[in-house]
């Protein structure tokens, strides 16, 4: 069951965090990742100060996490252990519960597998671009709005 993350989260959640981003994007982690101590200082300085942060647990562990601010989904991670086991997608249906006329979010050109998930859900590009420094990598801005035979 999808919960509000609590202070106690804060380990799991940013190895979660690492993991995810080392297992599915190797080559840019190796070239443009950052330090550990630096990945936990933004999320305790940027994602918890400007999102709200929800995770799921399973096997007795963190297995996902989102971090959401209004209809923009600025995190979405699984734990590589759960892949392809529905995580992503009831975390997208749970945004969508938050924010129902409207999500979007980035993600970077080259993680083909994300971007086929988001389209697989709905998300369509709008607009692709440069992500703001360090990282300065070619990104896709993705949109999703609920159909005409939704409203």
């Amino acid at each position: 069951m999808i919960r509000i993350y609590q202070s106690a989260d804060f380990d799991e959640v940013t190895i979660l965090w690492r993991l995810a981003r080392e297992k599915s994007l190797p080559d840019f982690q190796r070239l443009k990742g950052h330090f550990f101590d630096e990945d936990r200082d933004y999320f305790r300085d940027h994602v918890l100060a400007d999102d709200q942060v929800w995770v799921e647990e399973a096997d007795g562990r963190i297995a996902a996490f989102m971090a959401i601010r209004d209809d923009f989904i600025d995190h979405l991670y699984v734990d590589p252990d759960h892949w392809r086991r529905g995580l992503g997608r009831k975390f997208l249906d749970f945004a969508g519960f938050l924010s129902p006329s409207h999500l979007w979010l980035y993600t970077l050109q080259i993680n083909l597998t994300a971007r086929l998930f988001y389209e697989k859900n709905g998300f369509r590009a709008e607009k692709f671009g440069l992500s703001p420094p360090p990282e300065e990598e070619p990104d896709v801005e993705y949109h999703r709005r609920p159909s005409a035979q939704e409203v």
